[in-house]
């Protein structure tokens, strides 16, 4: 089995059609098709039901796949090493984010990654924290930060960033607004506007009023810091929210909750083991942290 056939096997499983991995990889179809069929054959077992308009992977072909990404990304950082050994950081370095992230200015730290490494090609992308952390153990992401997930991979590596508490946030014209901080159980009955059930805040808000006792329902989901806090603002519903959040608007009103107040953690998730850029970007974003 040759790395070459696993590049080739996961751009027909990404693409789900040899004619569009083809193009993609710049090779002829014909020479794609014999790779794979060779892999087949060297495994004893078809990796993809074919047809005239698609494919689609097999149960083995899915085995293979979350394999083949880890060991593609394992060849990827065996070459990065030798380049930092030289000195260069080149190739590419895909990062997951969530949206709001209080704990770095990434955007700035990558700006001065990218100027002190031009021969890199930085990826990014947004999504949940599950979301992400599951890309990071795939192998199609190098870095991700996001919210410490309830359980942790024993195949990644799992840093902290930085901690603040939830608060909670509610309209200036709600009956709890008038308080100066609120335990959770006075949230028994209020409509909730949360984030998606894989996203890191909603997971620890599920947590900490599931041990409150308080059984919410939340009638409003989104996937954005701003639509979540202008949802609030208009009385729609109450959220659990990250303290920092509260710089981002004044038509909010923002509580502080009775101790213990749940903690929020920010943590970056990479792969084990991981590329020497993905190492050389966690030691800037742990010093901008600091």
């Amino acid at each position: 089995m040759e790395l070459r056939q696993l590049r080739y096997f996961v751009a027909v499983a990404e693409e789900s059609h040899f004619t569009q991995a083809a193009d993609r990889l710049h090779i002829a179809q014909s020479g794609l098709s014999a790779s794979i069929r060779a892999l087949e054959r060297e495994l004893g077992a078809d990796l993809f039901r074919r047809n005239t308009r698609q494919v689609r992977l097999t149960p083995e072909g899915r085995a293979l796949l979350v394999e083949a990404r880890r060991a593609l990304a394992a060849s990827d950082a065996a070459r990065d090493a030798v380049a930092a050994v030289q000195g260069l950081l080149r190739g590419s370095l895909s990062i997951g984010s969530l949206q709001c992230l209080h704990a770095v200015d990434l955007p700035t730290v990558l700006a001065g990654f990218v100027a002190a490494h031009p021969g890199l090609d930085i990826r990014l992308r947004h999504g949940g924290s599950g979301e992400l952390v599951e890309q990071v153990r795939e192998g199609r992401l190098d870095l991700a930060l996001v919210s410490r997930p309830a359980r942790e991979p024993d195949d990644v590596v799992v840093a902290p960033l930085a901690a603040e508490p939830l608060v909670l946030a509610c309209a200036p014209g709600h009956p709890l607004a008038a308080l100066g901080r609120v335990g959770l159980a006075a949230l028994r009955g209020e409509r909730f506007v949360d984030f998606p059930p894989d996203w890191g805040t909603r997971t620890r808000a599920d947590e900490a009023l599931a041990a409150a006792g308080v059984d919410r329902h939340v009638a409003l989901e989104v996937t954005d810091v701003h639509s979540l806090l202008d949802l609030v603002g208009n009385g729609l519903g109450v959220a659990l929210v990250p303290r920092s959040f509260s710089a981002k608007t004044a038509r909010v009103r923002f509580l502080e909750l009775a101790d213990p107040a749940p903690m929020w953690e920010t943590v970056a998730v990479s792969g084990a083991p991981g590329g020497a850029a993905a190492a050389a970007l966690l030691d800037e974003i742990h010093r901008a942290a600091r």
